[in-house]
C-alpha cells in the first residue's frame, strides 16, 4: 500500500481547524450559569464558579487548575494558571525563572538571559471583598476569554505570559451570591444587609492581613505570591470608585513608602498609563488616578500593597458597578479634565455589563503590557532585588522626613556665605549631619535572642516573615557580635536579600511625613495606618546590627515555618507558666477545657498546672514540686462577646484571637443584652469598638445608623435575634446592673465611652483649655505605634514591665478626676511616637489610655485603644487575657 505525504499547508489547515473546534468546545459562561456575566440582576456563587473553572481546565489546553489551600470555612481556594499549551508544558521551567529573578542571587548576565527566555507572570485576583461583585465576575469573564479567544492580542499574551487568576475569598462569594439571588423577583435583589461578615473573622479587614497572615486565605495567597511564583505584576480588583468617576487606579497619590526601589514607582506609573490609555482608546471615560482618589502606596498589609515590599508592581482599581443598575451622580469638579482625570464621565445610568467590560479592558491592558515588555518586567524585578541585596551589603543611609530634617536643622543653624564656593562647603557640612553619622545607617541585620522571655511569640513573628518569603537563619551554637553574646537557637535575619524592603518595614519605624491639604490646613488621612512596625506591636526583643557579621548560622528552608512546639519536658509535680508569655494563657485554658487543674499566683500572675508529661508546650517551662502559698485555683469564666447583625470586624478579630488562645465564649447581641438578667449567663462581657453608643447620643456612630431602622421583613428567622443596637437609655442601665451584681465589663476602643455614660469621673483629655475638643489642625494621630507607661503593680497588668509599645489611632484618651479609678496605661511624655505620624503629639502627655474601677460587686476595665487590633498586636494581648482568668 502506497502512502502519500500530505502537503504542509494541508496539515496546517487541519491543525487550525482542529484548534478552532477546540476553542468552540470551551463552554460560554451563559451555557453554564444560565446568564451572561454582566447581565443585570444576576450573580453567581462560588459553587457554580468553582464548577465552571474546573470545566475550563477540562476543556481548554490553555488552563490548569490548582487548589492553593483551604479557606477558613473549609472550601477549596482555586487558582487558574493560564498560558499557551506550549508554556504550560514547561511550567516548572518558567516558574523557576520567575523565582530566580525575584530572589536576584544570580549574575546580571544570567538575569538578562533568563529575562529573554522567561515568560512574564501576571497575577489577577477577584472577590477579596465579596460585596464588590464586579471583582468576582470579571475573573470569570476574563478566564473564559483567555481560554477560548483566538485573536492576535490574546495569543500574544498567552505566548509571552503566564496568568495566575486567583479567587481571593470563596466563602464570601458563596454568601453574597446566594444572598443576592435568594429573591425570585429581580427588583428585590440586593447585596445589602448580609447577616454575617463575608470573611469569617475579618470581613473587609481581610485586605489588611498580608504582613501578619492570620487568615487561611491570606496564607494561601502569600505562598503563591512570595514563595512559589513571585509574579512581576499583580492586579487586585476592588470597588467602588469615588463619586463621579467610573474607576480609580494607578498611579497613586503621595506619599509612597521610602523603602521602595524607584524602579517600582516608575513601573506603577507605566502600568497606570497603559490602563488609562486603553480605556481612552476604547472611549471608556471616567478613569481617575493620583489625587483623584485616596489610594497611596504607603501602607503595608494589603494584598496589593504588601507586594510593593517584594519588588512587585502592585495594581489596584476601584470600579463602580452592581447587578442592580444605578445612576452615576453629578460631581461637577470631576467634569473638568485634569492630570488626575483625563477623560471625565458624564452622569448616566450604569449597568453591570459596562463595569465588566471596563474590567476586562483593564486586564488586557495589564496583560498586554506584560507580554509586550516581558524582558523588561522580568529584568526589572531582578534589578530591584539586586539593588536590595547591594544596599544590605554596604553602608546605606535612608532618606526620609526625619533624616532630611537633620540636614534642614544644620542649614538653619549656620550662616550661608555669599560666595558659591563657600556655600558648597556649607552644603557639604550640612549633608554630613546625616551621611557622616554611621549610627543613622540601615542595619545589616537583626538578631532575635533565643533567651528572650516570650520566645514563642518571637517565633510567631518570624513565621509571619517566613511566609512572606523572607530568608531566616538560626544559630547552631553560641556566638558573639559586637561584644554581645547570644545563645544557640537565636535567629538572624540579614538585610542583604531581595525582599529587604519588607524586612525593614517589619523592624524599623515608619517615618510618615507631615501631610496637609494646604499650609495650616487639616491633615490628609493616610490610606489606612501611618505606622505599624510589627516587631514593636508584637513586643519582640531584637538587636539592630549596623556592621556586617557572621557566625555559626544555618539557613532555614525557604517558606517552611518554624515549629512552635518545644521538646524539653519540665521536671516536677507542677509546671510553671510565666505571666509574661502569651502562650501561658493558651496552655492554661487548654488544661481547664480538659478538666485539668490550674492555679494562678496572686503576686506574680504566673500559672501552675499539673505536670502530666504529655502537654504541648511552646517554650521552656520550669518544673516545681510544690505550689507557692500565694496561688489561687482557677475556673473557666462565662465570657460574652458583643456582636451585631452584619458582623463587627472588631468583634470578629476578637473571636479569632480568643479561639486561638482556647477561650470559651458566647456571642451576645444587643437584644439579648437589653433583656437583662445577664449575671445568670455571664461572668465577663467584652465590648469592642463600635458596640457602646457614643457618649451623648442614643446610638453608635456606625454608618447607616442601623440601630434606628426597623427590622426588614426579609431578614431570615435565624438572624432576627441579632438585629438592633445598644442604646444609652435602655442598654447602659442593664450593664450597670450587671456590674453592680458582680459582673465584669471590658470595653475597648470607643466603647470605653461607657465610663462617661456612667459618670464615673473621667473626662476627655484631648480638649483645649475651654474643654472644647481639639481640632484636627491641632491634634491628629492616625494609626501609629506609641510608647506608653504601664501600672505594673496590679493584676490587670501581670506579665508587663513599666512600658509597652501599642497601637493608637486617634483613640479615646482620658483625664481621671476620681481617685477610686486606677490608671493602667498612660502617656508620660510629649514624645511618645515610635512609628508613624502624630501631629500635636504634646497633647498626649498625661492622658490615661486604660483604667479600671469597681462598680458595686463588679468591675469596669476600659482600654481607649484597640489592644487586639487586627489580631496583630501580640504585645498588648495580655491586657485582655488578664481579665479573663
Amino acid at each position: 500500500m502506497i502512502k502519500f505525504r500530505k502537503p504542509f499547508w494541508l496539515i496546517a489547515a487541519a491543525l487550525l481547524a482542529f484548534q478552532s473546534v477546540q476553542a468552540q468546545e470551551v463552554s460560554h459562561p451563559k451555557s453554564h450559569f444560565g446568564f451572561n456575566i454582566g447581565d443585570d440582576y444576576q450573580l453567581t456563587n462560588y459553587t457554580q464558579t468553582e464548577a465552571y473553572f474546573k470545566k475550563l481546565a477540562q476543556q481548554s489546553n490553555r488552563v490548569k487548575l490548582q487548589v492553593i489551600g483551604k479557606t477558613e470555612e473549609g472550601r477549596d481556594q482555586i487558582m487558574l494558571i493560564i498560558s499557551s499549551p506550549e508554556n504550560l508544558k514547561e511550567l516548572a521551567k518558567y516558574q523557576k525563572i520567575a523565582t530566580d529573578l525575584a530572589k536576584a542571587k544570580i549574575s546580571e548576565e544570567a538575569a538578562k538571559q533568563l529575562a529573554k527566555e522567561g515568560k512574564s507572570v501576571v497575577w489577577i485576583d477577584g472577590g477579596l471583598h465579596s460585596t464588590e461583585v464586579v471583582a468576582t465576575h470579571q475573573l470569570i469573564q476574563t478566564a473564559y476569554l483567555l481560554a477560548s479567544a483566538n485573536d492576535e492580542e490574546t495569543k500574544r499574551i498567552l505566548d509571552n505570559s503566564i496568568i495566575l487568576m486567583t479567587h481571593a475569598n470563596p466563602d464570601g462569594h458563596e454568601l453574597v451570591g446566594d444572598w443576592y439571588m435568594r429573591h425570585t423577583d429581580p427588583q428585590k435583589r440586593s447585596t445589602s444587609l448580609i447577616p454575617v461578615l463575608y470573611q469569617k473573622y475579618a470581613g473587609h479587614d481581610n485586605n489588611r492581613d498580608f504582613f501578619m497572615l492570620n487568615l487561611k486565605e491570606s496564607q494561601n495567597i502569600a505562598r503563591q505570591l512570595f514563595i512559589d511564583w513571585n509574579p512581576q505584576i499583580m492586579y487586585n480588583h476592588h470597588q467602588t470608585a469615588p463619586a463621579g468617576a467610573v474607576v480609580a487606579g494607578a498611579p497613586y497619590r503621595d506619599p509612597f513608602n521610602y523603602v521602595f526601589d524607584p524602579l517600582l514607582m516608575s513601573g506603577i506609573d507605566a502600568l497606570g498609563a497603559a490602563m488609562s490609555s486603553r480605556l481612552n482608546a476604547e472611549n471608556k471615560p471616567g478613569y481617575t488616578a493620583k489625587g483623584g482618589s485616596v489610594f497611596s502606596t504607603w501602607y503595608n498589609g494589603g494584598l496589593r500593597t504588601t507586594t510593593y515590599f517584594h519588588n512587585m508592581i502592585g495594581l489596584l482599581t476601584e470600579i463602580i458597578g452592581n447587578p442592580t443598575p444605578y445612576e452615576i451622580p453629578l460631581v461637577s469638579k470631576r467634569l473638568i479634565p485634569s492630570s488626575d482625570t483625563q477623560n471625565p464621565v458624564i452622569p448616566q445610568k450604569w449597568h453591570f455589563q459596562q463595569s465588566i467590560d471596563y474590567s476586562v479592558s483593564l486586564n488586557y491592558a495589564v496583560m498586554g503590557y506584560a507580554a509586550r515588555y516581558k524582558d523588561e518586567v522580568l529584568y526589572n524585578i531582578y534589578r530591584m532585588g539586586r539593588n536590595s541585596i547591594e544596599r544590605g551589603s554596604k553602608d546605606f543611609w535612608p532618606l526620609s522626613p526625619s533624616k532630611v530634617a537633620l540636614i534642614d536643622s544644620a542649614m538653619k543653624g549656620s550662616n550661608i556665605s555669599s560666595t558659591r564656593e563657600m556655600t558648597r562647603g556649607f552644603e557639604k557640612r550640612s549633608l554630613e549631619t546625616l551621611f557622616g553619622n554611621k549610627n543613622l545607617r540601615d542595619p545589616r541585620g537583626y538578631i532575635l535572642p533565643s533567651d528572650q522571655k516570650d520566645f514563642s511569640t518571637a517565633k510567631k513573628f518570624l513565621n509571619a516573615l517566613i511566609q512572606n518569603g523572607i530568608e531566616v537563619k538560626q544559630a547552631t551554637a553560641d556566638f558573639t557580635v559586637n561584644g554581645t553574646s547570644y545563645p544557640a537557637g537565636s535567629y538572624v535575619i540579614k538585610t542583604n536579600q531581595a525582599f529587604r524592603p519588607h524586612i525593614l518595614d517589619m523592624f524599623e519605624p515608619q517615618d510618615h511625613p507631615d501631610d496637609f491639604e494646604y499650609p495650616g490646613g487639616p491633615p490628609i488621612p493616610p490610606y489606612d495606618a501611618a505606622g505599624w512596625t510589627l516587631a514593636y506591636l508584637m513586643d519582640i526583643k531584637f538587636d539592630r546590627i549596623l556592621e556586617d557579621f557572621n557566625g555559626p548560622f544555618q539557613d532555614l528552608i525557604l517558606g517552611e515555618q518554624i515549629s512552635l512546639l518545644n521538646s524539653k519536658k519540665p521536671v516536677g509535680k507542677f509546671v510553671k507558666l510565666p505571666a509574661e508569655i502569651n502562650d501561658s494563657y493558651k496552655i492554661a485554658n487548654q488544661q481547664l477545657n480538659n478538666k485539668g487543674k490550674v492555679w494562678r499566683d496572686q503576686v506574680s500572675g504566673d500559672f501552675y498546672i499539673e505536670n502530666k508529661g504529655n502537654m504541648a508546650l511552646t517554650f521552656d517551662a520550669a518544673g516545681a514540686n510544690a505550689l507557692p502559698k500565694s496561688v489561687k485555683p482557677l475556673k473557666s469564666l462565662r465570657i460574652g462577646l458583643w456582636d451585631t447583625y452584619g458582623g463587627s470586624m472588631a468583634s470578629g478579630w476578637l473571636r479569632f484571637n480568643l479561639e486561638q488562645h482556647h477561650y470559651n465564649f458566647e456571642l451576645v447581641f444587643p437584644a439579648d443584652i437589653d433583656k437583662g438578667n445577664l449575671n445568670s449567663k455571664f461572668d465577663v462581657l467584652i465590648f469592642p469598638g463600635g458596640a457602646i453608643p457614643r457618649f451623648g447620643t442614643s446610638t453608635t456612630t456606625r454608618p447607616g445608623n442601623r440601630g434606628e431602622m426597623a427590622m426588614p421583613d426579609h431578614i431570615p428567622a435565624e438572624y432576627k435575634n441579632r438585629w438592633g443596637r445598644l442604646s444609652a437609655d435602655k442598654s447602659i442601665p442593664v450593664l450597670q446592673e450587671f456590674m453592680e451584681k458582680g459582673g465584669k465589663v471590658i470595653t475597648i476602643g470607643n466603647s470605653s465611652d461607657l465610663a462617661e455614660h456612667l459618670k464615673l469621673g473621667v473626662e476627655d483629655a484631648l480638649v483645649d483649655q475651654n474643654k472644647v475638643p481639639l481640632k484636627r489642625t491641632e491634634f491628629y494621630t492616625p494609626g501609629s505605634v506609641l510608647t506608653a507607661k504601664v501600672n505594673s503593680g496590679v493584676p490587670s497588668t501581670w506579665g508587663y514591665g513599666d512600658q509597652i509599645d501599642l497601637y493608637y489611632s486617634n483613640d479615646n484618651l482620658y483625664k481621671i478626676t476620681n481617685k477610686d479609678i486606677t490608671p493602667l496605661i498612660w502617656f508620660d511624655s510629649e514624645k511618645v511616637l515610635k512609628s508613624g505620624w502624630s501631629w500635636g503629639e504634646k497633647y498626649l502627655k498625661d492622658g490615661v489610655l486604660a483604667f479600671e474601677t469597681n462598680i458595686g460587686k463588679g468591675k469596669l476595665v476600659s482600654f481607649g485603644n484597640d489592644i487586639n487590633f487586627r489580631a496583630q498586636t501580640h504585645g498588648t494581648f495580655k491586657f485582655l487575657f488578664n481579665q479573663l482568668q
